[in-house]
């Protein structure tokens, strides 16, 4: 066969086999780019249901912070009224069933009342996440906290609006067992609608996961987009505990609120309408109602004191909910409810 033949042959061989290697390579850099894709999918497809999640359990956290504010506000009011008794005892022995029920201390709830007025005061232009913050953390800590002294050495108390907030986040942040950090440690600088939830209900280790960059090779980024996927699952999981947490201590929180209000209702009716403010002339019946008027104040105040979230001890990175407590503290008040004032009238 002539040599120029046989190069020809050579020739057409070699351009078809590259023609094949051509299309070989195509086909991977296609499959690649799709790969990519939906890593970049999967990715996003995660963080936007954590988004969701987080959004959701955040109101509802916000709900129960703003609630268990709302009763401490008024705890100064029935301290006032209480304090009109003269000769009153010292209501020391009010547990029931077993259940420790904080002793009667005038100064404590006004301390506590007045507090939560500052933070309802700076709730108005707060961040989505703000009020559930306090939640997570204790709302009768947080409301002490209000009281004390900013880093510019502004009393808090003074302040008022979304400054009184952010200096009472600070110094819960520096002070308190609370849930992120090395307490809520938030300040003003990370008041956003997209962190503060986060930090206060998650911890910190959602940051790095919504934050990672995927690999440019695409089936290490898949992988990674998988790991992404598992990890936000976890977190979204803890997020609807939290959520179902929350509502179930809003409901026990509004059914004791209530009853308290209705007991409420008739001692103001003895002691302001009635005008009856000697101890030793109230009969059985209307001592029994200030007796359960203090008892319920001591449940609802054990109630806000409860911190929904904790730091995991195992864990520096993430929160966790404070089932133990927050249990505990619900088995403890519907006994005492029960055992005490029977049923809700």
């Amino acid at each position: 066969m002539p040599l120029p033949l046989i190069l020809g042959i050579g020739a057409g061989i070699a351009a078809v086999s590259g023609v094949g290697t051509g299309i070989n390579g195509g086909i991977k850099m296609k499959n690649a780019d799709k790969t990519m894709k939906r890593a970049v999918e999967k990715r996003d497809e995660a963080v936007a249901s954590f988004e969701l999640q987080n959004s959701v359990t955040a109101r509802e956290m916000d709900d129960l912070g703003k609630l268990e504010l709302g009763i401490c506000e008024q705890f100064q009011s029935f301290s006032d009224v209480l304090e009109m008794i003269q000769g009153r005892p010292e209501f020391k022995d009010l547990s029931h069933a077993d259940v420790q029920i904080p002793q009667y201390d005038p100064e404590e709830l006004k301390r506590v009342s007045v507090g939560a007025g500052v933070l309802i005061g700076g709730l108005g232009g707060a961040a989505v996440g703000t009020a559930g913050g306090f939640a997570a953390a204790g709302v009768t800590t947080s409301a002490v906290m209000a009281l004390g002294t900013a880093s510019t050495g502004t009393a808090i108390a003074s302040l008022s609006g979304a400054a009184a907030t952010n200096a009472t986040l600070a110094a819960i942040g520096g002070g308190a067992i609370a849930a992120g950090g090395g307490g809520i440690a938030l300040g003003t600088t990370i008041l956003g609608v997209s962190t503060l939830g986060v930090g206060l209900l998650v911890g910190g280790t959602i940051f790095t996961i919504t934050g990672s960059k995927l690999s440019k090779k695409a089936d290490e980024a898949y992988y990674q987009s998988l790991e992404i996927e598992r990890q936000i699952n976890e977190i979204n999981a803890y997020l609807k505990d939290l959520k179902i947490c929350a509502q179930r201590y809003s409901s026990l929180l509004e059914r004791i609120k209530t009853i308290y209000d209705n007991r409420f209702a008739d001692l103001r009716r003895i002691i302001i309408e009635d005008r009856k403010t000697e101890w030793s002339l109230f009969t059985e019946e209307e001592k029994l109602v200030t007796q359960n008027c203090i008892l319920l104040v001591g449940l609802l105040y054990k109630m806000c004191k409860v911190q929904l979230v904790i730091k995991d001890p195992n864990n520096s990175e993430t929160n966790m909910i404070n089932a133990e407590d927050v249990e505990g503290c619900m088995c403890q008040v519907n006994k005492s409810i029960e055992d005490s004032m029977g049923k809700d009238e």
